[in-house]
């Protein structure tokens, strides 16, 4: 693929069917984001989290949850979803009173950020061996 970016700023590619596939939610492409907000969360707001949300574009899928780090006026949690509407995950935490601070998308089906050494703002081409696994990841 010419210019499939790998991470956040503008995705640049000419394939549009895989854009589309690995973004769409019928394909279960996980994907994982590192959120920082105040205080943190209750056993009942984390039930919902897992369970799904209402949000006024409808439920949510469910999520998975984990608490990272616990501070006193602030906590880190890693979120997984399979959906990735817009502004989904703020919204998410928004729905049960727990604005976001930080958020920062650390893991895209197999493409792991941590396991980068990307400084932010850099990016890098995805290999044709990372292509086509993501093409396999939809049946393309």
């Amino acid at each position: 693929i010419d210019g499939f970016k790998m991470w956040d700023g503008p995705k640049l590619t000419n394939d549009g069917e895989l854009t589309f596939r690995l973004t769409h939610p019928k394909y279960h492409i996980k994907k994982t984001y590192q959120v920082t907000i105040k205080g943190t969360i209750d056993t009942k707001s984390q039930k919902q989290l897992r369970e799904g949300i209402n949000l006024e574009t409808g439920h949510t899928a469910p999520a998975e949850l984990h608490l990272l780090k616990r501070k006193k006026d602030y906590s880190i949690w890693e979120i997984s979803i399979y959906e990735g509407k817009k502004r989904q995950v703020r919204k998410m935490f928004e729905a049960i009173n727990r604005p976001v601070m930080a958020l920062k998308r650390i893991r895209f089906a197999f493409l792991d950020l941590e396991k980068e050494n990307l400084q932010e703002g850099q990016w890098r081409f995805l290999t044709s061996e990372e292509v086509n696994k993501l093409k396999a990841l939809v049946k393309l």
